[in-house]
């Protein structure tokens, strides 16, 4: 085995972590290890799966029981997908949607008295 760093071959075991053999080099001091593997991910074919049924209506928490695939990883693959395909800043679009929503709020007073004919005061 020679050390990815230095190329030497004097090299010593240096404990585990995370369940894998941690080496040194006697040369350089730099620790590695001896068999590295990508962390894991879902496949595209699972990705485009679970974005499908999105788009199709299905809601993250039904696509997190149906595709086993947490709710919000689904919605991270989203909002990489909407960075790529949104517009430039400078670009203004030109058909906008705004929804509105119209709430009144009153007193309390006026509240607990819903439905209750009002008390008249004698002087």
């Amino acid at each position: 085995m020679h050390c990815p760093y230095c190329k030497s071959t004097g090299i010593r075991k240096n404990g585990k972590r995370r369940g894998k053999q941690n080496h040194i080099c006697v040369s350089c001091g730099r620790q590695f290890i001896d068999v590295y593997s990508p962390p894991k991910g879902y496949s595209d074919e699972i990705k485009l799966e679970c974005l499908k049924v999105y788009v199709n209506g299905e809601g993250f928490r039904a696509i997190e029981r149906s595709k086993s695939v947490h709710h919000t990883t689904v919605i991270y693959w989203l909002k990489q997908i909407g960075e790529k395909d949104a517009p430039p800043t400078e670009e203004i679009p030109e058909v906008g949607e705004l929804d509105e929503l119209e709430t009144f709020v009153g007193s309390k007073s006026e509240k607990l008295r819903a439905g209750v004919p009002p008390v008249e005061q004698h002087f």
